[in-house]
């Protein structure tokens, strides 16, 4: 089994409950982790046996474009499409973060996960 990660992807995006949020906007970082079974021998060097991390963050700044009220909507929607693209993954989860978030006190971030295991 292989697991690649991707940690502190920073996007700014305006996803947000209350109207000042999608207007305003905030600053958001993004793990992802994925384990699979590779497809070919690691030992030939090809980016096809593997899961390439490049276009794991290409979903991901693809699906923060998208303006939505809750930061779980925007988790599934990454977990839904890196599925799509790798359906070889046999594990997944996508962490988002929203640094400072509004809130009465100072809080350094809150966060969403959604996990996927292959059944």
């Amino acid at each position: 089994m292989v697991e690649i990660n991707l940690n502190d992807a920073e996007f700014f995006a305006y996803h947000g409950f209350y109207p000042e949020e999608q207007l305003l906007g905030s600053r958001f970082l993004v793990d992802i982790s994925v384990s699979f079974i590779p497809a070919g021998n690691l030992s030939d060097d090809e980016i096809g046996n593997t899961v390439n991390y490049e276009q794991l963050y290409n979903i991901a700044s693809h699906e923060m474009q998208h303006t939505r009220k809750l930061i779980e909507t925007v988790c599934q929607s990454m977990v839904e499409s890196i599925k799509a693209k790798f359906p070889f993954i046999e594990k997944l989860s996508v962490c988002i973060k929203k640094m400072d978030p509004p809130l009465k006190g100072k809080v350094g971030h809150s966060n969403v996960v959604v996990s996927w295991i292959k059944e």
